[in-house]
Formats: structure tokens, sequence, C-alpha cells
């Protein structure tokens, strides 16, 4: 059962430091994920137990893979969207979802579980250079797209290429109150700002 414990944040480095945001790059890591369809502000708590269940031993070697932080989510329009509404159309209701656990470091593909349930994924993502806005507060889609509006028009004024879909970070768990919660956004980038 899971306890709520964190035992490992996603390890990166700042690259640089602003005054609302930060670059950072973070190297390769592994994810579980989940699709899950439908609202985005409960897609979190959907995927988790079906995330839970796998790193507390519903997987080939009956083991238990530590809890990380944070939860990732990449979130976009359902398949009947209008086709103008892409992830940028900020009237696009999001409404479908990859919801991930990042797994500890100490892992490889040769040495994590596999899951047990066909509906989880494990992926390897590479090295990647991201734009980082911390926020606090609930976890709404709201909250969510006001950070990705400040986050966007920060990195456009650093010179930055934005280079794939933004992903909302939850580092806490849903019983913490929402003034003490940290929530990022993140966008990955291409380049490094001016110095």
């Amino acid at each position: 059962m899971f306890d709520g414990k964190v035992t490992e944040n996603q390890p990166y480095d700042v690259v640089a430091d602003r005054k609302t945001w930060q670059l950072r790059h973070y190297p390769p890591h592994l994810v579980a994920e989940v699709e899950v369809s439908g609202d985005f502000s409960d897609a979190g708590n959907r995927a988790f137990g079906v995330l839970i269940s796998f790193i507390s031993g519903n997987n080939t070697q009956r083991g238990k893979v530590s809890m990380t932080a944070p939860v990732l989510q990449q979130s976009e329009p359902d398949d009947a969207a209008p086709a103008h509404a892409g992830t940028d159309d900020p009237d696009a209701p999001l409404r479908r979802h990859r919801v991930a656990f990042v797994m500890p470091s100490t892992y490889s593909l040769a040495t994590l579980p596999v899951p047990s349930d066909s509906r989880i994924t494990i992926r390897e993502l590479p090295a990647q250079d991201m734009a980082a806005r911390t926020f606090s507060g609930r976890w709404s889609e709201r909250s969510y797209r006001e950070q990705l509006t400040a986050l966007r028009r920060d990195v456009a004024a650093g010179g930055l290429e934005v280079v794939g879909p933004p992903r909302y970070a939850r580092f806490d768990p849903p019983w913490k109150p929402g003034f003490l919660r940290r929530n990022e956004v993140l966008l990955p980038v291409h380049s490094a700002p001016p110095a």
C-alpha cells in the first residue's frame, strides 16, 4: 500500500535562473505512464491507482518501486475537437491525458520491473532542456493554462524555441493544502537564452 512517502525528486541542473522561471537540463530518465480521458483536474486521480499498483508490486518481479516526484501530466484536446483546435488553442478543452510517474534514477530499462497491467507504458525520455515555472495552488485546468501562458511569454522573451508539448508537474499529495503545494509547468526548449 502506498504510504505517501517520496524517496527522490527527479534530478536536474539549473542552467539559468530568471525572476519567474528557470531553464533546466534534465538527464535521460524513465517514466511509467498511462493514458486517460476526461476532465483535466481528475486525470491524475484516475491514473494514480493504476500507476500506484505497478510500483506497489503489480509487475513481473512482484517488487516495489519507490515513489518519486513529480507526477507528470501531458494533456491535449480529444480526437473529436475541431481541426483548428490544437494545444495552443486557449478554448480547446483538454480531454486526453498521459499521466506518468518518473522512475527512480537507479533503474534502467533492463532493471525496471515490467508492469503486469497492459495499460502502462514504460518509456525512456532523452536528456532535454526545459523551461520551468513553479507555482502553488489547486490542481485546476485554469491555473495550469494561466501559468503556461505566462511561461510561453517568458520563453519567447528569452529567445528560446519551444520544441515539444507542455507538461504539468505535481509534487505533493492531494491532502496537502493548495497554498503549500508545489506545481510546475514545463516546456521543452531548444537553445539556451543569452547570458
